[in-house]
């Protein structure tokens, strides 16, 4: 038996292993005893960063751009008050390894966006509102 310390992600281990040969356990002289070293403690890992979802304002006429399915945001391509044009691409939405591009319904302008970049989102939730 050999014995080993290990370090993986900062977190040591000791780890006896057993050598074979030929079917058979290989013997070997007993190896000096190494002291335990003190196990490094793992680095402290950043708090997870919390998304708050902006207020979507809907007035009469406007027409709600939702999520077609869960994910996240990418990239958000209009501000408020931008004019756009049927089939203009509003933000890029990941779904299951795929970039989706969420296109303009209509001609109009961008009145409320209530999607930002990196942020999650589920199916129906209020993206970009098009007046």
């Amino acid at each position: 038996m050999r014995k080993f310390l290990i370090n993986v992600n900062g977190n040591e281990y000791e780890v006896e292993v057993e050598e074979i040969v030929d079917g058979k356990t290989q013997t070997r002289p007993s190896t000096p005893k190494v002291a335990p070293q003190a196990k490094s403690k793992p680095a402290p890992q950043a708090a997870p960063k919390v998304e708050e979802k902006k207020e979507v304002v809907v007035s009469e006429g406007s027409e709600v751009v939702s999520a077609p399915m869960p994910g996240t945001i990418l990239s958000v391509n209009v501000n408020e008050g931008d004019e756009v044009k049927s089939g203009d691409i509003l933000l890029i939405l990941e779904a299951m390894k795929m970039e989706n591009e969420i296109l303009a319904p209509r001609d109009g302008k961008v009145t409320s966006i209530g999607a930002t970049k990196g942020a999650s989102v589920n199916t129906g939730d209020k993206l970009v509102v098009i007046e």
